[in-house]
């Protein structure tokens, strides 16, 4: 399957008082046809700043400094203003985090939808409202007449974030990007968002960009993950690989906090110590104060220089010198840290 998305060694730094804030540092990934991809990692880790590269919507004192993200064989860093907005709502759409953010507060969401389609498609307005009725059916939103002469803050979070998803698809997109499209919603509303985002990549064949902290939605959704941490790509693997047989320490970690039915109150796992400081990274790896793995296998070289990024396997990439070739004799002799897990 070919790759409709291909982001090569990204950079996207913030110049601040503070010092410069690498919150993308050289991040490569791929999304083919028809595929979900998720990309997981804590508050800061550069999920979404990612999204935005890829978007070309990073505004000061942000800065995409390096790297290429190429979109159906065009570097979309390259292109002109003109040519980056002809694709972004057409070819690319994104549904951003708080769905009310997303539309004009004093326009109605039919309206809004309609004009994603004139923009685009050189639809005419009566036409264009009559099409965007009709995506409001198509995600399932009730009496889609009313819903289309209302106002933003007339809708609940739910209900907003369907009518997001309908801008989102007008176009009939080849790539989605959805930024923790749940996060502000109920579990139920939940489920039924992402049953409605799995079963439109199943009927369009629309790739999806799946950015999220939950776990659970990874498991759930998608068919391959990134795992960031710091803004650098710490692993890469197939979803069922993933939670069979994770490697990177923190993706260990991340899978360890997941609650489990019948668990004692109080017994949850969590990560050691607090993320890396984005404008004091030294040149060690920057999971190194907070890796267990580290301190049970005397691995000093974590403290004075970051792995590459490496290949164990058939499109599998983890950054970790447990597994680089010339550390592996005091490692466990299984890729799979069996040991590491049975700490989880």
């Amino acid at each position: 399957m070919e790759n409709l998305l291909e982001v090569s060694n990204l950079r996207t730094y913030f110049y601040t008082a503070e010092g410069v804030i690498r919150a993308v540092d050289d991040v490569s990934l791929t999304v083919r046809r028809g595929e979900i991809v998720g990309v997981v990692g804590e508050s800061g880790s550069g999920k979404s700043v990612t999204a935005l590269s890829i978007m070309r919507l990073i505004e000061e004192p942000g800065r995409i400094v390096g790297g290429a993200v190429w979109f159906a064989g065009r570097d979309l860093l390259v292109l002109s203003e003109r040519e980056i907005s002809r694709l972004r709502g057409n070819r690319i759409a994104m549904i951003f985090q708080h769905p009310q953010s997303t539309f004009n507060p004093v326009v109605p969401v039919g309206r809004q939808v309609a004009e994603v389609l004139e923009i685009h498609q050189s639809i005419g307005r009566r036409q264009s409202f009559k099409q965007a009725i009709e995506l409001f059916q198509q995600v399932s939103i009730p009496d889609p007449e009313q819903v289309a002469v209302q106002y933003p803050h007339e809708l609940s979070g739910g209900m907003a974030q369907r009518a997001v998803i309908a801008m989102a698809l007008a176009c009939r997109p080849d790539l989605l990007i959805a930024d923790e499209p749940t996060s502000a919603l109920d579990a139920t509303i939940q489920m039924q968002i992402l049953d409605l985002l799995e079963s439109l990549r199943r009927r369009l064949g629309i790739a999806i960009l799946l950015i999220t902290h939950d776990m659970g939605i990874i498991a759930s959704m998608t068919d391959r993950v990134v795992v960031l941490y710091a803004g650098r790509l710490q692993e890469e693997a197939g979803t069922r690989d993933l939670f069979t047989q994770p490697l990177h320490p923190y993706t260990i970690g991340l899978l360890g906090a997941i609650p489990r039915p019948g668990q004692p109150r109080g017994t949850l796992a969590v990560i050691p110590g607090t993320p890396a400081w984005p404008t004091h990274l030294s040149a060690a790896c920057r999971f190194a104060s907070r890796c267990t793995a580290r301190e049970r296998y005397g691995l000093s070289i974590c403290t004075q220089a970051e792995p590459d990024l490496i290949l164990v396997g058939e499109n599998r990439r983890v950054r970790c010198w447990l597994f680089h070739p010339e550390h592996r004799s005091h490692t466990p002799a299984s890729p799979d840290l069996l040991s590491i897990q049975g700490s989880r």
